[in-house]
């Protein structure tokens, strides 16, 4: 019986992901070498992924006075904690955790396609250069995981469920810096994990298959010394600590505070943020909720009367958590999707009260690892359908980031046919820049 083959971790290819640190992949030496490294506010990225493009005016830049046709029945926008700050009336709690997040009303790259839209924000690179850039998820895979000496057993860069489909998340770069997708579904009695929980078996079960694969094996014993066999033993154990050790258990919330469960939402949203919370205190680098269900073309306004309290709740109950645990200065916590919703709701058939998409002009978040709470950056024009002041590219606002996480912006990243290509655009390459968010970092 070949070891390899006793571990069924193959859907997800997960002993290949986790192994890397002990060189799954032999490409180490192919690899262009390190800039020096930038001092580190964050550690972590939590970034929760606005599947479809939330309505910024309908969250974080609500527009009242623009009339019904534009903020529909949501024209009571509420005070924050912070003065002079209003956000939209379904965010309550969000409200009150206000001076730990700024927000950014003048996100802009003008296009209206969610797949293009998605890759030029994930990427922070335009369409249309004849190469695909890896999102900020492989990047920073790249420079904080495996390659740069993470020891830890999680992949460095998790989604939580499922990889949102638009484009190869990983890019030029190829497998090594792939997202581990976890699938299944967060807010289950047991949150079957692909690769680590198997429906139907037990952890009493797991164990007893390991137990009866040793006492049948006699083939490895025999090659005692063997450092092939040293390392796929390496690599079982590996395994078995993510099926069966505490690195595992970080997915199971069963012994999570019932109170807190609560507070964050019983829904896969708010369970996938509680376990991101998990994930960043075993120091995994990056953390993506894919957070669908925000492409409200017909009747938003209803779909929004059941989303909006979730997102707030979840997201809320994150700030707090992470800053309650003196986490949230080193995480970063970045909100937001491909584009915004269009300012005049479509009333007519089909829509019924739709948004459409609306890459012009639209809102992000962040809050964290270096960033200063409690401010706003930039302005949307009366009704939301315009950049007014201070515009900020997606190229910017990741190389911000990327500066937080101490990641130089001009290294250079792994490319196949040997290309000099660095981690962020620079003017040279002749595209518009507002410029990092300085007034926001710390």
């Amino acid at each position: 019986m070949n070891r390899s083959q006793s571990i069924d971790l193959s859907r997800r290819n997960w002993i290949k992901l986790s192994a890397l640190g002990a060189g799954g992949l032999a490409m180490g030496s192919t690899l262009p070498s390190f800039a020096a490294p930038k001092p580190a506010h964050a550690k972590s990225i939590i970034q929760i992924w606005m599947w479809g493009g939330p309505s910024h005016l309908d969250t974080f830049d609500p527009k009242p006075a623009a009339g019904v046709d534009y903020c529909g029945p949501y024209n009571q926008p509420i005070s924050t904690n912070v003065d002079g700050i209003q956000i939209g009336q379904k965010l309550p709690l969000l409200a009150k955790q206000a001076d730990k997040y700024s927000i950014i009303r003048s996100m802009t790259h003008g296009n209206n396609g969610h797949e293009t839209a998605s890759y030029i924000t994930q990427t922070g690179r335009p369409a249309g250069t004849g190469d695909v850039y890896p999102c900020a998820g492989a990047v920073v895979s790249r420079f904080k995981g495996y390659d740069a000496g993470y020891k830890g057993l999680l992949p460095p860069y998790i989604v939580l469920t499922r990889p949102q489909g638009r484009f190869s998340e990983s890019g030029f770069m190829g497998l090594r810096y792939k997202p581990f997708a976890t699938g299944g579904k967060p807010s289950a009695a047991r949150f079957a994990v692909e690769g680590i929980v198997q429906k139907g078996i037990t952890e009493a079960h797991q164990r007893n298959r390991r137990n009866l694969l040793h006492n049948l094996e006699t083939f490895g014993k025999k090659m005692d010394g063997n450092p092939e066999f040293a390392l796929m033993d390496h690599r079982e154990k590996q395994a078995y600590e993510l099926i069966l050790g505490d690195a595992g258990k970080v997915f199971d919330l069963s012994k999570e505070d019932k109170k807190l469960k609560e507070r964050y939402g019983r829904g896969d949203f708010g369970a996938s943020c509680l376990i991101a919370r998990r994930l960043v205190e075993q120091g995994v680098p990056y953390i993506t909720i894919n957070y669908s269900g925000w492409d409200t073309h017909k009747k938003h306004f209803d779909i929004m009367n059941r989303k909006l309290p979730e997102l707030d709740r979840g997201f809320s109950t994150l700030l707090d958590d992470l800053a309650q645990r003196g986490l949230l200065d080193s995480t970063i916590v970045w909100w937001g999707g491909e584009f915004g919703r269009s300012p005049k709701v479509q009333m007519d058939a089909p829509w019924n009260g739709g948004r459409g998409h609306h890459g012009k002009c639209f809102t992000h978040v962040v809050a964290g690892g270096g960033f200063k709470g409690g401010h706003i950056v930039g302005a949307s024009d009366e009704k939301g359908i315009a950049v007014a002041e201070r515009p900020v590219y997606p190229w910017d606002l990741l190389g911000s980031i990327y500066d937080r996480m101490g990641i130089d912006t001009t290294a250079r990243l792994p490319h196949p046919q040997g290309l000099d290509v660095r981690v962020s655009p620079t003017p040279a390459d002749g595209i518009k820049f507002g410029g990092r968010l300085k007034e926001i970092m710390i």
